[in-house]
């Protein structure tokens, strides 16, 4: 009987797929810090930025996470590029496989979180344009963080293929 065929993903395409996934966590990180916002109300006016609120936090927290992570596997992929031979041999392909999963799962529960408390405020909000325009920075920032899970998801799929094969 002849062995499955294997799978494999040219290790420039993964790099590509890491640097991509970098470049949406960093515009969506630029996007929700510098995300600041000055409502006039009665009282007087209230200035509004990500740190009021716990769910812009966690977005930011998982950016940056996910970033760190990104950054030290797109290091990986350029060796691997250069030299065609993977740092860390067959025992550090768990260790992508495993990262990926869990980098991608935590950057879909920031994405998600961030969208859940934009749709709350959306709700409580009176019609006020400055309170939109904030809401559609920290929109644009999940959907970025979105699109960064699906790179990573997609990084972890490529990752699989290269798990050592054992019958």
């Amino acid at each position: 009987m002849a062995p499955p065929p294997t799978t494999t993903i040219p290790p420039f395409v993964g790099l590509i797929v890491r640097v991509l996934t970098f470049i949406c966590l960093l515009i969506s990180l630029i996007l929700i810090a510098t995300n600041t916002k000055t409502i006039p109300t009665n009282i007087g006016d209230v200035k509004i930025k990500f740190s009021d609120f716990y769910a812009y936090r966690y977005l930011i927290a998982t950016v940056v996470i996910g970033m760190a992570y990104t950054l030290l596997q797109t290091a990986f992929s350029i060796f691997l590029v250069t030299t065609g031979n993977r740092l860390g041999g067959e025992g550090f392909c768990l260790f992508d496989f495993y990262g990926d999963k869990f980098i991608s799962y935590f950057l879909a529960t920031g994405a998600a979180a961030s969208f859940g408390m934009t749709q709350d405020l959306k709700q409580l909000q009176n019609g006020d344009d400055t309170l939109n325009k904030f809401l559609g920075i920290a929109d644009a920032a999940a959907s970025l963080c979105l699109l960064g899970f699906i790179f990573a998801a997609v990084s972890s799929v490529f990752s699989s293929y290269a798990l050592p094969k054992r019958a």
